[in-house]
């Protein structure tokens, strides 16, 4: 299968589902997505990510080559549907030592900009809040941000907050 022309034909779950069910294990093929994800072309990236974060949660590891390259990439004037798709993987990962003062000051961005839509902006708490159990510092202000934002929020905007806080709230 040419992954780029498989992406091309549709934008749906169950395209990405068919893309990640080829990649499978294999590194090899995983490289050539996260390089079409990396990419310039929009509709490549915005199909590459769906497909990206359906690989991701049957393989995790095949992700570890390439987390700084991703997170460097929101250096960039990316999409929603990378800075999205990149922020749901690191959720759940364990951020290189290098990247993660450049990802918090991201996400903190993202999270006080009001041009950012709601999935972005719940990702970016969940990778704030794991960045909080090494870096407490960052507890209050963090915890502060997402109280505003739960003010006026959206539902998912509530839900993940609430998640967030009682994590936080947690950390000693």
């Amino acid at each position: 299968m040419n992954i780029q022309e498989q992406l091309l034909v549709e934008h749906s779950k169950a395209n990405a589902l068919y893309i990640a069910k080829y990649i499978g294990n294999d590194q090899g093929k995983f490289t050539e997505l996260v390089d079409l994800f990396l990419g310039d072309d929009y509709r490549i990236t915005q199909r590459a990510g769906h497909a990206l974060s359906t690989a991701f949660d049957a393989y995790p590891e095949l992700i570890e080559p390439h987390i700084d390259k991703i997170i460097t990439n929101l250096q960039n004037d990316v999409n929603d549907a990378v800075k999205r798709n990149t922020l749901r993987v690191l959720q759940n990962k364990t951020i290189p030592e290098a990247q993660e003062g450049f990802l918090a000051t991201k996400c903190f961005d993202y999270l006080l900009s009001s041009k950012e839509p709601v999935a972005i902006k719940v990702f970016a708490m969940t990778v704030l809040a794991n960045l909080c159990v090494k870096y407490p510092d960052l507890k209050n202000e963090l915890k502060t941000i997402v109280e505003d934002l739960m003010q006026s929020g959206t539902p998912g905007i509530i839900s993940r907050g609430t998640s967030v806080l009682k994590k936080l709230d947690s950390l000693r």
